[in-house]
């Protein structure tokens, strides 16, 4: 284990006694409204999954340049990224592959059916009001991909007076970021149009070791834009109509190969979602949402020519129907089609699927007892059907202390890239068959505290995953380099801690995990994955001064599945200090890697070094 490790460790133990016995005084942070454990509107109290919600505050407070470092900052997720913001990164959940966790963004889907998962790198965090982290299988709810959590980002919503958010920002690497935002409401409508960009001449992305793909000593910088507008009309006290427009683009250079040492390469990707949806409330007891939702995430390679295009389109009807104080029932019934542009399919460059499913979910809450069950079916067009359920329980043993426990299974549909390619099965020859599904199976059993704004939780957890697809050996496809097979195995347990409380006004949040992910035919440990993780969170007010201070630290990991390349283990700090200049006027000052610590995630790339961040935020009334 690292120094930096052993170090967070203590505090970060400590919080979590000390914030058994502490008493809060603030706000109520267990009232917050959340939706992604249930597919329906809970009470963060009420929720009996391992769920983390990160705030505005959080986001404005860290500053930080993607959505992927977000959750790696709260504990969220391991993160691995080949270079500066703009480069392919990963996320792993719980020890689980970064396909085995579903992204939605306002309740759209975003995925890629070339790479499989999300691509984390477009993902903006500018115009992000709150993240919610699901950790632990969700395919009953959700359908395919929700194997290791899922991840729902809600942008920013307009309501009230008519105001704006203006910020600009400097700092090293020559950074130059600037985005704004205009809210409010006009009669029935209610309105949120938000826009940022960013330019960096980033750090040189790459690092001269043995064996490594590629090393030119430049910097290789990035170019965000986005933009997204959201408009909401309320047709009558229990109708709502809403349509989200959401539009980003980045520019990133990156080393390609040694032999192009004067090629200027660069990644474009378009990441764009859309989402018309209609909430009612046909009776006290009964609601419903009817929303249809469409993705495009578009990667392309210049000058080496490369072009990958994942659309994905989503119809779903949702709802809830109350039969008491105690219990409720929930529905679900959706479509969704993916299609991939892509030159290396085999039919004409262009794959297509459908999935139908349906599902429904029954929860009950009275006195000591709280109870869920979800099961779902889904019908995809090209490996069949699959059936999904969990089911979690929770008692109050003493008040605001639950013990809570879930058995559940999961899945993840083989990509169109996957199936369609020359790597894929070819189904002409004797014996080979069609991908099957990547299979899930989850048992985890917790204690949760919660009383006033101090929350403290210990989860342990086993996903055992099946069928794993993988690029091994040819003879199943016409590929003589290597065919997609469903043979691995992955057994991922651990242990996570969780706490946040207030002591002599200081706000403290704080995670540790001790995982294991291995594989589960050899034992070792699964590429890119730490045993021990852990972050320490601290800020306070002082007069005009806000002051905060984050600590991450990972153990050891190995960069391949054969575990013989290690990584060594790292320990970053963070800080961050707000100025109020006014009521309206606040100066922000970020230092993220204080200490200008090696932090490798992929070996033969580098991370990001010290940088400091200055930015001005205001806000007006108009």
């Amino acid at each position: 284990m690292s120094q930096a490790l052993l170090a967070a460790r203590r505090p970060l133990l400590a919080l979590s006694l000390l914030a058994l016995a502490a008493s809060a005084h603030a706000q109520n942070k267990l009232d917050t409204v959340v939706t992604t454990a249930s597919r329906t509107p809970q009470r963060l109290a009420d929720v009996l999954a391992d769920l983390t919600v990160i705030t505005r505050a959080d986001i404005e407070r860290q500053a930080v340049a993607s959505v992927a470092d977000l959750l790696r900052n709260n504990g969220c997720a391991e993160m691995v990224r080949n270079g500066g913001a703009a480069s392919n990164t990963s996320l792993f959940l719980r020890g689980a592959d970064s396909r085995h966790t579903l992204v939605l963004v306002d309740g759209v889907r975003m995925d890629s059916q070339s790479t499989g998962g999300a691509s984390w790198q477009g993902i903006p965090v500018a115009q992000v009001e709150r993240v919610e982290v699901l950790k632990g299988p969700a395919s009953a709810i959700y359908g395919s991909d929700a194997v290791g959590g899922v991840v729902q980002i809600f942008t920013r919503k307009g309501g009230g007076a008519p105001s704006a958010d203006l910020g600009i920002a400097v700092g090293t690497q020559s950074t130059q970021k600037a985005d704004g935002g205009f809210f409010g409401s006009a009669g029935i409508l209610d309105f949120a149009f938000t826009g940022a960009i960013e330019e960096s001449d980033g750090f040189n992305s790459t690092v001269d070791v043995p064996g490594s793909f590629s090393y030119i000593p430049d910097r290789d910088g990035w170019r965000k834009y986005q933009a997204t507008a959201r408009v909401g009309a309320q047709l009558s006290p229990g109708h709502r109509a809403e349509v989200i427009v959401i539009r980003n683009h980045i520019n990133g250079q990156y080393d390609a190969s040694k032999s192009r040492p004067l090629v200027d390469d660069h990644t474009l990707q378009d990441t764009d979602a859309t989402r018309l949806a209609w909430t009612a409330q046909w009776a006290p007891a009964l609601q419903t949402q009817l929303s249809y939702g469409s993705s495009r995430d578009r990667y392309e390679t210049s000058p080496a020519p490369y072009l990958t295009i994942t659309r994905v389109k989503n119809l779903a009807l949702t709802g809830s129907y109350v039969l008491d104080k105690a219990q409720q029932l929930s529905f679900q019934a959706e479509r969704i089609e993916d299609e991939l542009e892509n030159s290396g399919l085999v039919t004409a460059g262009v794959g297509k699927r459908h999935r139908n499913a349906v599902g429904a979910g029954y929860l009950f809450n009275a006195g000591p007892w709280s109870l869920q069950a979800h099961a779902r079916h889904d019908d995809d067009s090209q490996f069949g059907g699959a059936d999904t359920g969990t089911l979690l329980a929770g008692y109050e043993i003493a008040p605001g202390l639950r013990v809570v426990g879930s058995v559940g299974n999961a899945f993840r549909a083989p990509t169109i890239y996957q199936q369609g390619t020359v790597y894929g099965p070819d189904l002409s020859k004797p014996g080979v068959k069609a991908l099957d599904a990547e299979h899930g199976h989850n048992v985890e059993f917790g204690l949760k505290y919660g009383s006033g704004n101090t929350e403290v939780s210990a989860t342990a957890y086993r996903n055992r995953i099946s069928n794993l697809i993988i690029f091994g050996a040819a003879g199943s496809c016409q590929s003589a380099f290597g065919c997609y097979q469903n043979v691995a195995q992955a057994r991922l347990q651990g242990l996570s801690l969780a706490g946040n409380t207030q002591l002599a006004g200081i706000n403290l949040r704080a995670t540790l995990d001790f995982q294991k992910p291995t594989d589960a035919s050899t034992g070792l440990l699964l590429a890119r994955r730490a045993k021990r993780l852990a972050t320490l969170n601290a800020d306070t007010a002082l007069g005009d001064w806000v002051l905060g201070a984050g600590v991450q630290a990972s153990g050891s990991r190995f960069d391949n599945a054969a575990n013989t390349r290690r990584l060594g283990g790292y320990g970053l700090v963070n800080l961050n200090a707000q100025y109020k200049l006014s009521r309206k006027l606040k100066l922000q000052l970020n230092l993220d890697n204080a200490f200008d610590r090696e932090n490798t995630t992929a070996y033969g790339y580098a991370s990001a070094p010290r940088t400091a961040l200055v930015s001005l935020r205001w806000t007006p009334t108009l």
